[in-house]
């Protein structure tokens, strides 16, 4: 199977739009191109594939509303467009979305909730459980609260982060160029067009350009930075005109627009070399023989009721240490309570952690997606 054809078997894509997209080259909010995107992604949903739309544009959008022409520069006059467009962006995408029977659901996110490790998580949480009940989040930068030593820098890089976080398969960036080329097609006739490369080429970064233009903020140096970031969790990469008629469903199956950026592992395999390199551990849980042998010869995930014991004074997310009774390590990933939590839960079974805790957040303290087995 071609890479090309191998998008029909993602089951997961994050798809960002770009403002100068989204809104014409700053004439208003392009409502006829954003339904047509729209239907392409209830086509993809109703293949069984769940959707995550990044999407900019509430700036933009906010200074059509106040009637800007030009972007501005002061950090309270960008917020004060983003709180007015982006009441307009989610609208229109409620209104598109609303037509094929799907709910969307807006979730602004902030360079604090992907550093802060307990907000990372709930945020992914939160994401999960909205693909699982069919809803579409429509995600952006909280451009009204966001100062700019904290922000994202752009949402491909956003986009590219929420890949991560979801464990998309496919990360599709739709911008005002075609693809990838080897030179910027704007000054260079010559310029050809990359269909298919590894993100981490790098021969990529001297045909990266510069901006796309004055509304965004991104260029195709960032959209090549959001390809490695999005392959470091195994999700390839599409670059691709967002103007091009039925795009997203011609990417589905399988035709060769944009350039391709496929990651050097399997999804799974990039996740576990990731959980890998975190070399520093915030504590230990002591297992009995049943847990361990479950671990050992199943690959389960980790539950309660097989913790004979705990040490550390770690936070959920933090990674742990899970030893047997001899003090050998058997495995250690990313756990789902902090200590004071899993200290009332271990050795009980998990329908009673709400009960104990009054919540459950996850039947298990350890997921094995979250894991690495010692070899």
């Amino acid at each position: 199977m071609s890479e090309r054809n191998r998008l029909r078997t993602a089951r997961r894509w994050v798809i960002k739009i770009g403002s100068a997209l989204l809104t014409n080259e700053g004439q208003g909010l392009d409502l006829e191109r954003m339904d047509g995107w729209v239907t392409q992604m209830c086509q993809l949903h109703d293949q069984g594939v769940e959707v995550v739309l990044v999407s900019s544009g509430a700036v933009a959008a906010g200074m059509e509303k106040l009637g800007w022409m030009e972007r501005p520069t002061a950090l309270h006059q960008l917020q004060a467009a983003a709180a007015v467009g982006q009441a307009r962006l989610v609208q229109a995408w409620e209104m598109g979305f609303q037509k094929y029977g799907i709910q969307p659901a807006q979730v602004l996110l902030t360079h604090d909730d992907h550093s802060n490790r307990r907000r990372y998580l709930n945020a992914r949480s939160t994401l999960k459980t909205l693909l699982e009940m069919g809803v579409v989040p429509v995600i952006n930068e909280n451009d009204t609260v966001v100062t700019d030593e904290l922000r994202f820098g752009d949402n491909d890089t956003l986009a590219a982060l929420v890949a991560n976080q979801v464990e998309a398969d496919v990360l599709v960036i739709l911008t005002d160029q075609d693809g990838l080329f080897t030179a910027d097609p704007r000054t260079n006739p010559d310029a050809k067009l990359i269909h298919e490369v590894r993100a981490r080429d790098e021969s990529l970064d001297s045909m990266a350009g510069g901006g796309s233009g004055r509304l965004g903020r991104g260029g195709m140096q960032t959209k090549l930075r959001a390809s490695r970031q999005a392959a470091a969790s195994g999700a390839a990469t599409i670059i691709v005109g967002g103007r091009a008629d039925d795009v997203i469903t011609r990417i589905f199956e399988g035709e060769e627009l944009g350039t391709l950026l496929l990651p050097d592992q399997e999804p799974m395999a990039a996740r576990k070399q990731w959980l890998q390199g975190h070399l520093k551990t915030a504590g230990e849980l002591v297992l009995d023989a049943g847990a361990v042998r479950v671990l050992k010869e199943q690959g389960k995930s980790l539950l309660p009721v097989g913790v004979k014991a705990l040490r550390g004074s770690f936070q959920r997310g933090e990674m742990v240490t899970c030893l047997d009774e001899n003090g050998n390590e058997v495995a250690r990933g990313l756990i789902n309570y902090g200590a004071s939590e899993a200290e009332r839960i271990i050795g009980k079974p998990s329908h009673q952690i709400k009960v104990l805790l009054g919540y459950q957040r996850e039947p298990e303290l350890l997921h094995r997606d979250n894991m690495v087995f010692a070899s």
